[in-house]
């Protein structure tokens, strides 16, 4: 099975380099969506299937906290894994960020290795036959 995951964040960059990040791993992925802003993001949310979204905290327009609210008061979507990938990591935001019904907290820059854990825990494989 391979997966579609959608990327929320605002800088261009970032998503271009957890991209490349899922590259050099064994998960195998279908399409990969690309949102700047959590508004974004919803909007691709609803018009396409995702397994999986990776989600930043500070963005412009819709952040992520507002995102999490959106997506867990939608009953169609309340249960969508999220992953937060971001420089900020105080406890206080992570405890947050989990109340909110994030699944994974991972800290930017993303390696290989915490990537394929972070799914693996959540989606119970790493590995797409």
């Amino acid at each position: 099975m391979a997966y579609n995951i959608l990327i929320v964040d605002d800088s261009s960059i970032v998503r271009k380099v957890l991209i490349k990040t899922f590259g050099m791993t064994d998960i195998k992925v279908n399409n990969f969506y690309q949102a700047e802003n959590g508004k974004v993001g919803l909007d691709l949310l609803h018009s396409n299937w995702v397994d999986l979204v990776f989600l930043d905290i500070n963005m412009p327009v819709m952040n992520g906290m507002e995102f999490m609210k959106n997506l867990r008061n939608d009953p169609t979507y309340k249960e969508t894994p999220v992953i937060v990938v971001s420089t900020e990591g105080s406890q206080e935001r992570r405890d947050e960020l989990l109340s909110a019904g994030i699944k994974a907290y991972l800290r930017k820059p993303v390696t290989p290795k915490s990537l394929v854990e972070a799914i693996t825990q959540i989606l119970g494989e790493s590995k797409n036959e």
